[in-house]
């Protein structure tokens, strides 16, 4: 018989269902799906339209898919079906899918042929499923040994529920609730992925494809898959799945797009695959994460012991570089070297202490915060290596702030001193100079003997001329002493060039002894030829004789008018401008002298005028001529506002500077209380969170303290107080740490902070074992004696009779929190190590992250045991020593 009369006999209107059953087992038998839908379509046609072959393919999807699920188990046991209504008939292949999916042994099952036997153990595997709680309604052990097909596909959807979807429980919801929100939570960060159902949710493959792509991103590239492509995702899910998860292809992806509702029972069964196929994969997951936690912990507090360790090393090395440095106290010989001395003094304050002070305050906030952790994650509390504990370090930035506070005060004395050396040697090169400067040509000029050819008027005028400069010599005579002064003082107050000022100073003396000699040899000599001289001009003489004084008063009036000045006091330019007030008030004097000396020359211009004389060259008694006077008088003039200006500005200056020195010594009266205040205010603080509050800065009287000792007091308050603020936020963060680490709430937190407020009499962030036992009755403990001398040796280790707040909130996070343990730990591990006692380095390699695995084959032992593979390592020993119970 064709396949055309095959089907026209059997599709009739009554006996659609039976159809159905036929139609599939002749498809599992001949594979022809073409074929069949070509036959489908023209018995559907012969039913006048009754049954259309979309539905019948439709309802032909669990007997597709169940046989497929079927197959599945059944390869396991290298056997399989292929036709659901017939091959479960005698029930030896139900027995046998029953023990693959359940891992138990069912009882024996008949081995002969007849319809009692194929009852039998039909029976058998009927009664194993209600065993397991299963009702089965109106499913018989006749109807599956007569190929009932609705019969056996509900009793088949009855297995699958029970062994393949009633497991899976996600958040307390049923068995297919569960897997839908397993689906939903799996697929939620998908484009275009909105799973809602096990039907038309499923229809354009994106949901099958992103659950795959979620456990498994290597097998499928999701940004290349198209929503308008819903056969493409399908086979591309079905594929896969079957190739590298070893899921069989259970549906068929024409049928699924071209029907408006897939079957639900058939979907939900292809999914189950799914979530059991990632189940144990999800199971080690887990326990790898808890492994990768806890070995992050563990790292990162190695990572910050080492931190510490670096940093405390860095530090005091670097203070003791340093501290060397400031010992020095060999004096540069130069100002310019000293200011570079003070200079990198500043630049020390300015640019390398500050990031070091930063340093030594995140050293202590480093160390407090190591503790919390280790405290937090059940580890035991780090220890420094020796020589760097937190108090070793505060020693030593003790000592190192010690004496840099004598290198600044030396610094500014001798800074200070040469400031005055450089003062003196300046003005003894003036001196110098304006002396050499006046001596420059006369030995020369006294050693001549021009008085020989020389007529009368020219002998006289010699003579008139020598008396002048000696009246100038004796007038130099004070310059000549202030010079030796300033070199004797030079020379005691250890000058780096005493040499040359000596040289020059003992050079000056002697050509002003031999001036002294040639002065008097030449005024012997002129004496001697005196006689020979009749006549003079007195009008010259007297001129020559009052220019001289005049002219070497105005020298003077210009050195002094020119002489630099230090004042440090606002007294010491008063004395100055004295001086020079009584100065100007000596011009008008000196202004009538310089008329008169005019008047001299005016008159010889007179004379000559009236009588008819020529003048021949200049005055024969002196050098100095009228217009030499005019322009050293009005360079004296000028001088004289300059030096007004010069006096008034160091006025202002000093002025400034004790404005300055007041308001900063009224500031520093200021800003000394209110950082003692905020220093308490802290120490209050911290108190209550009972941490030490370190030492205050010396409060005492500004006001009499010179300049730099001020700053620095306020420097190092300030920086104390900047130390402090920051160590009591460490606090509060460690205190956070704690909250969050613990799982504790901010409102339990809140609750522990008002009990232990409330219980602390004394108000001092301590509370007596009274007072503890009460506190913890009210919150709800029920406390003998036993259990509460237990809790004292937990809060109290040290028998010091209080109970900290630190100490209180550790014990009560210890009481409301849960946290990992080496147990949990050894469990996680034992879940990767498939249940053995052991785990491998390959082991380890595949189920956790490079660095977390390669940290623990670098630090476990290896495994001691019977029968163990190549490589196995030792995870009980490496977990218990992470918790600090053994030693790696």
């Amino acid at each position: 018989m064709d396949l055309d009369s095959f089907l026209t006999v059997i599709f009739s209107e009554f006996q659609v269902l039976l159809c159905i059953s036929v139609i599939s087992c002749f498809l599992h038998y001949s594979h022809r799906e073409k074929e069949f839908q070509r036959a489908s379509e023209q018995a559907g046609e012969r039913l006048c339209g009754q049954i259309r072959w979309q539905l019948l393919f439709q309802k032909l999807w669990p007997c597709m898919t169940f046989t497929a699920w079927c197959n599945s188990h059944l390869r396991k046991a290298g056997t399989q079906i292929e036709n659901i209504e017939e091959d479960f008939r005698n029930g030896l292949k139900l027995m046998l899918l029953l023990e693959v999916i359940s891992g138990e042994r069912l009882p024996k099952p008949d081995k002969g042929k007849m319809r009692f036997h194929k009852i039998a153990n039909v029976n058998k595997a009927l009664d194993y499923i209600s065993s397991k709680g299963v009702k089965l309604v109106s499913i018989g052990a006749e109807e599956i040994v007569d190929g009932n097909l609705k019969m056996t596909l509900g009793m088949i959807w009855t297995i699958i529920l029970r062994f393949a979807i009633q497991d899976i429980s996600v958040e307390e919801t049923s068995a297919k609730e569960g897997l839908l929100l397993w689906c939903q939570r799996k697929t939620a960060p998908y484009r275009n992925v909105n799973v809602q159902n096990f039907h038309i949710s499923w229809k354009d493959g994106l949901a099958l494809c992103a659950l795959i792509h979620r456990h498994r991103p290597d097998l499928i590239d999701y940004s290349k898959l198209r929503k308008d492509d819903p056969i493409g995702n399908l086979n591309t899910a079905f594929e896969v799945a079957e190739k590298y998860l070893d899921i069989p292809k259970m549906l068929d992806a024409e049928d699924i797009v071209n029907t408006p509702k897939p079957d639900e029972k058939a979907i939900m069964t292809y999914v189950s695959c799914f979530y059991h196929a990632f189940a144990g994969a999800e199971q080690a997951e887990t326990a790898a994460n808890r492994i990768c936690k806890v070995l992050a912990v563990n790292q990162e507090n190695e990572r910050l012991m080492e931190e510490y360790e670096k940093l405390a090393s860095e530090l005091l090395e670097w203070i003791r570089r340093t501290i060397p440095w400031l010992e020095n106290r060999v004096a540069e010989q130069t100002m310019r070297a000293m200011q570079q001395k003070l200079e990198d003094f500043r630049d020390y304050r300015r640019v390398h202490k500050p990031p070091r002070v930063q340093e030594k305050c995140q050293l202590e906030i480093n160390f407090n915060t190591l503790q919390t952790k280790l405290r937090l994650s059940n580890r035991p509390a780090f220890m420094p290596s020796e020589g760097k504990m937190v108090s070793d370090i505060a020693n030593a930035w003790k000592g190192l702030e010690q004496v840099e506070k004598g290198y600044e005060e030396w610094l500014l004395t001798e800074i200070r001193r040469l400031e005055r050396l450089d003062h003196l040697a300046e003005k003894f090169k003036q001196k110098c100079s304006l002396h050499e400067s006046w001596t420059a040509g006369k030995e020369h000029l006294l050693s001549q003997k021009d008085y020989e050819t020389a007529s009368l008027m020219e002998i006289r005028a010699l003579m008139r001329k020598h008396e002048a400069f000696e009246s100038d010599l004796a007038a130099h005579q004070d310059r000549v002493e202030q010079i030796a002064a300033i070199a004797q003082e030079l020379n005691e107050l250890d000058y780096h060039d005493a040499a040359s000022v000596n040289t020059r100073c003992q050079g000056i003396c002697d050509q002003w002894d031999n001036l002294g000699t040639l002065t008097q040899k030449r005024r012997d000599a002129l004496e001697r030829v005196e006689k020979l001289w009749e006549t003079i001009d007195q009008l010259y003489l007297e001129f020559a004789k009052r220019a001289a004084p005049f002219n070497n008063w105005m020298d003077g009036a210009m050195e002094d008018l020119q002489d630099m000045f230090i004042v440090h006091s606002i007294e010491e330019i008063q004395s100055l401008i004295t001086a020079h007030d009584q100065y100007k008030a000596t011009l008008p004097e000196a202004d009538k002298e310089r008329i008169a000396i005019m008047g001299i020359q005016n008159e010889i211009t007179k004379i000559a005028q009236t009588y008819g004389i020529k003048l021949v060259g200049v005055n024969p008694y002196t050098v100095l001529s009228p217009q030499d006077i005019t322009n050293k008088w009005e360079a004296v003039k000028q001088l004289v506002p300059l030096r007004d200006q010069m006096l008034q500005e160091e006025v202002a200056r000093q002025q400034a500077n004790e404005r300055l020195r007041r308001s900063f010594a009224a500031q520093a009266n200021i800003i000394g209380p209110w950082i003692q205040t905020k220093m308490e205010v802290i120490s209050i603080m911290r108190g209550m969170m009972n941490v030490q509050e370190p030492a205050t800065i010396d409060d005492g009287s500004v006001s009499g303290i010179i300049r730099h000792s001020l700053l620095q007091h306020v420097r190092v308050g300030w920086e104390q107080l900047l130390t402090t603020i920051a160590r009591t936020i460490n606090e509060v963060e460690n205190q956070i740490l704690t909250r969050d680490a613990k799982g504790i709430s901010q409102e339990q937190l809140n609750e522990f902070r008002a009990s232990f407020n409330h219980f602390d009499r004394k108000r001092n962030g301590m509370m007596d074992p009274d007072d503890f036992r009460a506190c913890l009755i009210s919150m709800g403990y029920d406390l003998g004696e036993v259990e509460f001398a237990r809790i004292m040796t937990l809060v109290d280790p040290n028998n010091t009779g209080v109970v900290t707040f630190q100490a209180f909130i550790d014990f009560m996070t210890r009481e409301t929190a849960e946290t990992d343990t080496a147990e949990q730990v050894m469990a996680s591990f034992k879940i990767l190590a498939s249940d053995k006692p052991y785990i491998t380095v390959e082991e380890l390699r595949r189920e956790l992250p490079p660095e977390q695995a390669e940290y623990c084959i670098s630090r476990m032992t290896k495994y001691i045991g019977p029968e163990v593979a190549l490589g196995a390592l030792d995870y009980i020993s490496f977990s218990s020593a992470l918790y600090g119970e053994s030693d790696l």
